[in-house]
């Protein structure tokens, strides 16, 4: 983080209120701007970075600490910067762990990075060619795992989310992706943690070095034990990452885990800073936040900044309006099923409660587009004819019906895949399947080419031998 230009201004702490710390300069002159960064010491002589959140009378600025106030005291020294908060970027990030304010976390010493970039970014200055982008063509990214491309194609600059449940197989698609992008695309990833599980981060850290992809991934955690200032504001420290990676030319897979406790953070702080909540409880900025965090993530000349969002939907509540307000962004969602996983299904992706707006003839290509929408008309008969069938029996269709349904099971284990990264467990090699492999092998299974084998035969495999 650099520091300002010139004289630095100094106030005095004259309240700390858990996260929240009111520091009071003598000159409206003194006053920092908002998010512009306050280092204030503790008792105990460590380093404590405030943010400008608001401005009070009497030339007092409130602020947000971006760890514990512990040991923090009343009329404590506090300077103010005359910047808001920088975080180092480039190569030397790589493999690395950093906080929301850019420090490593991994205990593998400095970051010797040659360059610094403010985490916050006026989102109306990155759409000066919004006509031009309007007019480009999306760029299909193809990521290897065969129900994804099919059904929920990605492209260049989009936002996916993920939803599920513990167990499903959240970790292992995030993991899968990182790989595929990074093997064979030569892409990279950013990993950003926002108020999930400290065990979560560290599982996640040392199987990525396991798996040999920790090289590709730069890491940026602000977990469940951290104060809110830091839960929040970590999501434009891992963006950041992904912003100078994308000038680079690069196409950025960002992973942000969990994306409501984003949301969550802001609204703790909002109450914490005393505003009056809207109607449902969350913060008046609920709809803001959300979009100047979304507006960020694109496509632009060279490079791409692809999104994968894991969504906390809080008591499975879909019209909760931190939710609507993600989704409102969101171009694809993925719904991990808790059945499929149990029936040994993965990919776990429910292929009926999951929906992309980038399946269109226009994006993918027709023939691309005709086969996902029989594959999802078949799945949906199939869901139908699977509770006839466990009350009548498979012998009780009708000949038409009981094709179908033999074609669905044999669809729905051909979308099983074994993962890269999940060789250890499954035994079986991982498979990267190229999208029009995928298209193919669909379309022949339809049209009923291997009407006469056994659907045992199509689980768990890339291709169709």
């Amino acid at each position: 983080m650099s520091g300002a230009t010139g004289d630095l201004k100094q106030g005095r702490v004259v309240a700390v209120q858990g996260p929240v710390v009111d520091v009071k300069f003598q000159n409206t002159d003194d006053m920092p701007d908002l998010h512009e960064v306050i280092q204030v010491r503790t008792f105990d002589k460590r380093l404590l970075t405030l943010e400008v959140a608001e401005h009070l009378e009497g030339n007092m600025a409130r602020c947000v600490a971006l760890a514990s106030t512990l040991n923090l005291q009343r009329n404590a020294l506090a300077t103010s910067m005359g910047d808001v908060l920088r975080v180092p970027v480039g190569d030397a990030l790589f493999g690395r762990i950093i906080n929301v304010m850019g420090e490593p976390i991994d205990g593998k010493g400095p970051i010797n990075a040659s360059e610094t970039r403010p985490i916050h970014r006026d989102v109306t200055k990155l759409r000066v060619n919004v006509e031009t982008l309007a007019d480009t063509k999306r760029e299909v990214m193809e990521t290897g795992i065969k129900m994804i491309d099919l059904l929920y194609p990605v492209v260049k600059g989009s936002k996916t989310g993920i939803l599920g449940g513990a167990g499903c197989g959240k970790s292992v698609v995030i993991q899968e992706l990182i790989h595929n992008v990074a093997e064979e695309h030569d892409g990279v990833s950013v990993f950003t943690g926002v108020g999930e599980r400290i065990r979560e981060g560290n599982e996640l850290y040392f199987e990525f070095e396991r798996d040999g992809i920790l090289k590709k991934v730069i890491m940026a955690f602000g977990q469940m034990d951290e104060p809110p200032g830091a839960r929040f504001e970590v999501a434009k420290t891992g963006i950041t990452q992904a912003e100078w990676l994308q000038e680079q030319g690069k196409n950025v897979l960002l992973f942000i885990d969990n994306v409501f406790r984003f949301v969550q953070a802001g609204s703790e702080i909002s109450t914490l800073m005393g505003r009056v909540p809207s109607e449902t409880g969350y913060q008046p900025t609920l709809s803001s936040e959300v979009g100047d965090l979304h507006e960020r993530i694109k496509a632009g000349a060279g490079g791409s900044i692809s999104a994968f969002e894991a969504v906390y939907v809080p008591a499975d509540d879909l019209t909760d309006p931190a939710v609507v307000a993600i989704f409102s962004y969101l171009d694809s969602v993925l719904v991990l099923s808790r059945e499929r996983a149990q029936l040994g299904l993965y990919p776990a992706i429910d292929p009926l409660a999951s929906s992309s707006s980038n399946l269109d003839a226009a994006v993918v290509g027709q023939k691309h587009f005709e086969t996902a929408q029989e594959v999802v008309r078949i799945l949906t008969k199939y869901d139908e004819l699977r509770r006839i069938v466990a009350v009548i029996g498979i012998d009780e269709l009708s000949r038409a019906d009981r094709l179908l349904y033999e074609r669905a099971r044999k669809l729905q284990n051909y979308m099983t895949q074994p993962c890269f990264v999940a060789e250890a467990y499954t035994g079986r090699k991982g498979q990267y399947v190229q999208t029009a492999v995928t298209i193919s092998d669909c379309a022949r299974i339809i049209e009923g080419a291997y009407d006469g084998r056994d659907e045992r035969e199509f689980y768990m495999i890339g291709r169709i031998p």
